[in-house]
């Protein structure tokens, strides 16, 4: 099942562009419209609250019922705020008598630099619905696309690729700070709504057709971001969601062939999922995709579900809950599971660095607790310290290092006492670790604050604490390995 393909000339999107501005069409004029109740039951996929108060026929209230309540409108309120007869025309929006209503979602989005607008495709199952998704729907905002943007390290670069565009949000994001902004992606209906995005924007992209990899594959770039079609299914129905192949196939195939299209010192981020197989280490499965692209990597699963689970989720997300293929969908893609000793998938972030060295650093963790977004700042700084974790200990005893400035030292034990009981490092910032040290820890610790090398301050405690130096350089060596790695400690001078 498709739907028809909407298009609007460059004219009309330059008329929409002044409606919208004109109107003050942004996230905080919308939440402003809404109040919070309504607001907060929007996100929720409830318009009830905000059918009841956004009632006058202000600009803003009026685009407020329409696309984000999906509200029926009077062709006469409209009129005064958008250019109807174009819109009608183009597929944007339908009319029937003197209602209006939005046939495509055109949304705002912001980030902290300033506002965007998104076309999409509307939001299915508003107030409870069960909505069958067409084949070739296209996502507009939502989580995981909010994630990617958060993950994404925002340094100045050449050349970027937004690999699997759906409505064009990564572009706009990337626009910002890369030179050229390449989008592809295998729906042509995509691509059509991710154009009207680019130029509603005043963004120039080079949007290209294709698989994966294909429309770009003699080229290199800066960065990549993706969130591909990533669910893990015996075979694609939606593409929007899967990619066609089986198991976690796609999610496999981005991250290696991602890797070989990197420049040097080029990056990729990617959401993806991954199968739980029975009798195989996830981290072993994830580790054999990362050898393969050469790079430094750094995996963060956050959570993992249960077979079962997975499946309701994502039968819901497509609307077939309660339909009459349900039940035989569910059984077919549960046994296609078991068939394949699939006990978990775990969803989690991919972040990969070309760094041109024999010796790439590889970190695979399992971390489902809270975490401070936007992370983009954090991946990046992860990526300088792997330079220092490379060095092997006669390099790295010669190495300055900073206590990172979101790290405070907790103190716990009695009131008096000598030697407290325990000593706490913990992160405000990132992923928000905490880890208990020891006395000669916390003292290194307490020491690094970029004026001496490791060696010289580990010689230092010896001499305080009166034990050998060289013991305690053996002790404490493997310890400054994962403090680094963890983000407590900081190469000094890389920021």
């Amino acid at each position: 099942m498709t739907t028809p393909q909407p298009s609007l000339a460059d004219d009309d999107i330059a008329r929409l562009r002044d409606a919208l501005s004109a109107a003050d069409y942004t996230v905080d004029t919308v939440r402003e419209v809404l109040g919070p109740r309504a607001a907060a039951a929007l996100d929720r996929n409830e318009t009830t609250p905000g059918r009841l108060v956004v009632g006058d026929d202000s600009p803003a209230a009026v685009l407020t019922r329409l696309w984000p309540l999906q509200d029926a409108v009077r062709r006469t309120a409209l009129d005064a705020v958008l250019p109807v007869d174009a819109l009608v025309t183009s597929g944007i929006l339908t009319a029937d008598g003197d209602r209006v209503r939005a046939a495509v979602d055109v949304r705002p989005y912001a980030d902290d630099a300033g506002d965007w607008w998104v076309v999409a495709d509307l939001t299915p199952g508003m107030d409870g619905q069960r909505d069958r998704i067409p084949d070739d729907h296209v996502l507009g905002l939502n989580a995981a696309s909010s994630t990617l943007a958060q993950l994404t390290i925002r340094r100045p670069a050449r050349r970027a690729l937004d690999l699997g565009t759906g409505c064009g949000v990564q572009t706009l994001h990337l626009a910002r700070h890369c030179d050229t902004v390449v989008a592809t992606d295998v729906n042509p209906r995509a691509l059509a709504l991710a154009s009207m995005t680019a130029r509603l924007n005043s963004i120039d992209v080079d949007l290209r057709a294709g698989s994966l990899f294909e429309p770009v594959r003699d080229e290199s770039f800066d960065l990549i971001a993706t969130n591909p079609p990533f669910v893990v299914s015996p075979a694609g129905t939606h593409v929007y969601r899967d990619g066609g192949l089986p198991g976690d196939e796609v999610s496999r195939r981005v991250v290696v062939d991602g890797a070989a299209r990197l420049s040097d010192g080029g990056v990729l981020q990617s959401l993806a999922n991954w199968m739980h197989v029975r009798g195989e280490d996830w981290t072993e499965r994830l580790g054999g995709w990362m050898a393969a692209t050469g790079c430094d990597a750094w995996v963060i699963q956050r959570e993992v579900q249960d077979p079962a689970e997975y499946v309701e989720l994502w039968l819901r997300d497509a609307g077939e809950a309660g339909g009459p293929d349900y039940a035989r969908r569910y059984e077919a893609w549960l046994s296609w599971f078991d068939e394949h000793d699939v006990e978990g998938i775990g969803f989690g972030w991919v972040n990969l660095r070309a760094a041109g060295s024999d010796d790439p650093q590889v970190r695979i963790e399992n971390w489902p607790h809270a975490v401070e977004q936007p992370l983009g700042a954090a991946i990046d700084a992860w990526f300088d310290r792997a330079d220092v974790l490379r060095r092997r200990d006669e390099a790295l005893l010669g190495a300055t290092l900073v206590v990172a400035d979101d790290v405070v030292q907790e103190q716990i034990g009695r009131p008096g006492d000598e030697d407290p009981e325990h000593i706490v490092l913990r992160q405000h910032r990132g992923l928000m670790r905490a880890v208990t040290v020891g006395t000669a820890e916390a003292g290194f610790v307490g020491a690094c604050d970029g004026t001496l090398p490791v060696g010289r301050i580990i010689d230092a405690l010896a001499h305080v604490l009166g034990v050998d130096a060289g013991a305690l350089r053996a002790d404490l060596l493997p310890r400054v390995r994962e403090l680094t790695a963890d983000g407590y400690l900081d190469p000094a001078g890389w920021h």
